[in-house]
């Protein structure tokens, strides 16, 4: 497995996956200039679409390592790498996973929230749990700091 990624002739890549460098504040400013219904459907939208593109590098660093605790600390590895916050992972026998994330940019960015913000992670989150337990997950982001935690949880567990 490759340990980092790659930046030539204006591309930011790991392996076949290109990645976008984009300020926080600008994502932000899109999902806060929406109406709340428009704003929670993006949300959801969103985290679908990072479910999808999210699990298929997940499911390949998992197919280059076999090894579900080698995919956990890839994640947070690539998760620190691109800018997504610093995650921890808790595993809770075999039916709970947790992800404490410090410093999501979507929370910092976003600024106050009435509703958890993180829609991306809970996305990626989704697709990581589906590979952990081996069948469909759901997920939750229980607490947010755009909504005034101290730092960014999900709950996950199989459905």
């Amino acid at each position: 497995m490759k340990e980092s990624l790659t930046w030539t002739n204006g591309a930011i890549h790991d392996g076949d996956t290109r990645y976008l460098i984009l300020r926080a504040d600008s994502l932000a400013g899109l999902f806060r200039r929406l109406a709340p219904a428009a704003r929670a459907e993006a949300l959801q939208a969103f985290a679908a679409a990072v479910e999808e593109a999210g699990g298929r590098s997940a499911a390949r660093y998992l197919q280059d390592s076999g090894d579900l605790i080698a995919l956990l600390q890839t994640i947070e590895t690539r998760a620190a790498a691109l800018g997504w916050g610093r995650w921890s992972f808790q595993r809770e026998g075999d039916d709970v996973l947790e992800l404490s994330v410090d410093d999501s940019p979507f929370a910092s960015a976003y600024g106050a929230a009435d509703a958890p913000v993180c829609a991306a992670i809970t996305g990626m989150f989704t697709a990581l749990a589906e590979l952990v337990f081996g069948q469909p997950a759901r997920v939750h982001e229980t607490a947010c700091v755009a909504c005034g935690a101290a730092r960014c949880r999900f709950h996950a567990t199989p459905a």
